[in-house]
């Protein structure tokens, strides 16, 4: 059953709804100097939730050492006109990532979160790009600086699963 959109919904991430071939493309150590990445493949599926208030991406990684599940919660506050992107690996499944938070102008979406790696603070990056009649890309990159450097470690290219 799919329940009714809010008319005032917003339309920013309209563009991931739907199903998902997913390559992912992921800096094997973060932060360490590392230039070594690996590739994997992936499936994705997103739906609007909260009337068109936000949305749930469930996925299936493929990676290299087995099969990991996880979800990308999304939620927009009208109010403060910015979303919150909050992510649930199964194999922590008592643990939701710090949320990272912002918002799109045009066609690209920038998210930020103060967080930590290995017990040391790092800002986390999260940018989407939806370029019409482009696929879909995804990354997210660290700064141990607060935001002056930044390491891309992670990045997603999401093709329209064939039906």
């Amino acid at each position: 059953m799919t329940l009714p959109l809010r008319d005032d919904a917003p339309h920013d991430f309209d563009f991931i709804h739907g199903h998902w071939r997913v390559r992912h493309r992921r800096l094997l150590k973060r932060l360490q100097g590392c230039q070594d990445w690996v590739s994997f493949e992936g499936l994705s599926s997103t739906r609007p939730v909260l009337g068109g208030f936000g949305n749930l991406e469930d996925n299936l990684l493929q990676l290299p050492e087995g099969e990991v599940r996880a979800v990308a919660l999304r939620s927009y506050d009208a109010a403060r006109r910015q979303w919150s992107i909050w992510w649930l690996d199964g194999r922590l499944p008592g643990q939701l990532d710090t949320p990272v938070v912002g918002r799109f102008q045009g066609h690209r979406g920038e998210f930020l979160a103060e967080d930590q790696l290995d017990g040391r603070p790092i800002r986390v990056r999260f940018i989407w790009l939806a370029e019409p009649g482009q696929p879909p890309r995804w990354s997210q990159a660290f700064s141990p600086d607060g935001g002056q450097t930044w390491e891309e470690n992670w990045t997603m290219e999401f093709l329209p699963l064939a039906r």
